[in-house]
C-alpha cells in the first residue's frame, strides 16, 4: 500500500485527510464542511504550495480507508509518518474548523475529535482553546 503514488502523504496531504475524515466520520458529508476544506486550501499559508488535484486522491484514500475494519488506525499511521509535530496543533484547529463549520457536533464527530487529540498526543488545555475557538468563529 504504501507503494502507491497516492499514499505517499505529504503534511499537506494529512492536513487536507484529517478535514475529509472529520467530515466523513458522520456519514454526511455537509456542503458547508467542503465549502470550509476549500477554502482552507485555497486560503492558508501551509496550503501555499498545495496542488489541489491532490484534494481528489487524498479523499479517495479516507473513503478507502474508511471500508476497512483497522481503516482509522491506517489513516493515523499515514499521518504519523508524514505530518511533522510543529503542524499538530493546526492539523487539529483545522479538524475542529470543519467539525463546527454545519454548525452542529455529531456524537461520531465528537469521537474522531478525541481520537485525533490522543493520536496527536495534544495538550488538553491547548486542545481547548482551539475548540473555544472554533466554537467562536462558527457561532450563529
Amino acid at each position: 500500500m504504501n507503494d502507491d503514488p497516492a499514499h505517499a502523504f505529504s503534511p499537506q496531504d494529512s492536513l487536507v485527510a484529517l478535514m475529509i475524515a472529520i467530515s466523513a466520520s458522520d456519514e454526511d458529508i455537509r456542503t458547508t464542511e467542503l465549502v470550509k476544506i476549500e477554502t482552507a486550501v485555497q486560503t492558508l499559508p501551509v496550503f501555499a504550495d498545495y496542488d489541489d488535484d491532490r484534494l481528489t486522491v487524498v479523499s479517495q484514500v479516507v473513503f478507502d480507508l474508511f471500508e476497512q475494519e483497522d481503516g482509522l488506525d491506517a489513516l493515523f499511521g499515514l499521518i504519523r509518518d508524514s505530518l511533522p509535530e510543529r503542524l499538530f496543533e493546526t492539523a487539529y484547529a483545522l479538524a475542529c474548523d470543519v467539525a463546527a463549520a454545519d454548525g452542529t457536533l455529531g456524537e461520531t464527530e465528537l469521537r474522531l475529535l478525541e481520537e485525533i487529540r490522543y493520536e496527536l498526543s495534544l495538550d488538553r488545555l491547548a486542545a481547548a482553546a482551539i475548540e473555544r475557538g472554533a466554537r467562536a468563529r462558527h457561532v450563529t
